[in-house]
């Protein structure tokens, strides 16, 4: 199965943009990534093992937390998975702003 990595942690995986992992469901293609690529562990899971909450993860188009199985769905070869995280922030940075 195909894993597409964004940018920012492509660092993780030598700069490959995609990555071919095998695994006969979610969870075990995510613990075959993690091992030939360890980095990636700590920016994809929390402490408990569980994805962390900023870290959006899709089966083909389906996102990943509204599949009934979750990651323990059943995928095939010529299924991808597509990691996008989260991009969270702005503030008002000064007095300029008109939302002050």
């Amino acid at each position: 199965m195909n894993i597409h990595i964004p940018t920012p942690l492509r660092s993780f995986t030598g700069g490959a943009e995609t990555v071919a992992v095998p695994g006969a469901t979610v969870a075990e293609v995510f613990t075959n990534l993690t091992t030939e690529f360890p980095a990636l562990k700590q920016q994809l899971f929390n402490a408990e093992g569980k994805l962390r909450s900023f870290v959006n993860v899709y089966l083909n188009d389906e996102d990943l937390r509204y599949l009934p199985s979750k990651d323990a769905t059943e995928v095939a070869a010529t299924d991808e998975l597509t990691i996008i995280p989260s991009i969270a922030g702005g503030s008002a940075c000064c007095s300029c702003c008109p939302l002050l």
